[in-house]
């Protein structure tokens, strides 16, 4: 099987949202690590009313850290310093009975806990208090996560590339315009919009990583990435939440 999953592929243009925007974040110098993993290790791993979406007859798990900034809540300002912080996140690809695609985060780690508590009973999010960095100089890249009282945590080096053209396999990894979450019992869809990803090439120069362990995944940090890109980055709107029609 080659090519996008019989849903047809991910298109790298936002649908509008449906609705005013709720919140607004600036996501920069994001670093898209992806492995190829068994549809049967994911399915279990996602909410009700959710299946793995699929690539090339495969599911993929994604750890990406970057700068989270000018972040706002139900149309307050820009947050200056508990909306600005780098994240590093761990998340899968689902796809609803009506045939919606969304993010599925396992894990995501970041520095100031007033995000943390607020993320968690906003979204009920699945948000770790961690002391996290990242630092980018010339096509140099480093970012590390480590959380507080100790578990698990990451270190990335990188070398950013030239920019390139989307493609199909990265636009089903990164073109993602919905999150499904889990609250009040029900699984719900978030969805998102934000300007087409300006994508770059990049090289991994080492990973030490224990989060994809931690979101049920041992073993795959030790083998290379799938697929790495890296872009510097867009702002992103979110929509109000929607029920899940059913969640069998």
């Amino acid at each position: 099987m080659t090519g996008a999953s019989s849903l047809g592929p991910v298109s790298h243009l936002a649908p509008p949202l449906e609705g005013r925007s709720i919140a607004s974040q600036r996501w920069t110098e994001l670093l898209f690590l992806h492995w190829r993993v068994d549809p049967a290790m994911v399915a279990p791993l996602l909410p009700p009313g959710v299946r793995p979406d699929e690539y090339d007859g495969s599911s993929w798990v994604g750890l990406i850290p970057f700068v989270l900034d000018r972040a706002t809540l139900f149309g307050s300002p820009p947050a200056p310093y508990v909306g600005d912080f780098v994240e590093v996140n761990v998340r899968l690809y689902g796809v609803d009975a009506a045939g919606r695609r969304g993010v599925v985060f396992r894990s995501l780690d970041a520095s100031r806990l007033l995000a943390v508590l607020a993320a968690r009973a906003t979204f009920s999010l699945p948000y770790y208090w961690s002391r996290t960095q990242l630092t980018r100089e010339g096509d140099a890249y480093a970012a590390s996560s480590r959380r507080i009282g100790g578990g698990a945590g990451a270190s990335f080096l990188a070398r950013i590339g030239d920019p390139l053209e989307t493609t199909p396999l990265a636009d089903f990894l990164t073109a993602r315009w919905a999150m499904f979450t889990r609250r009040g019992g029900r699984t719900r869809f978030v969805p998102n919009e934000h300007p087409p990803w300006p994508l770059h090439s990049a090289e991994l120069l080492s990973l030490d990583d224990e989060l994809l362990a931690a979101g049920g995944f041992p073993g795959l940090a030790a083998t290379p990435p799938d697929s790495v890109l890296y872009s510097p980055g867009v702002t992103t709107h979110f929509g109000p939440p929607s029920k899940q029609r059913s969640d069998t």
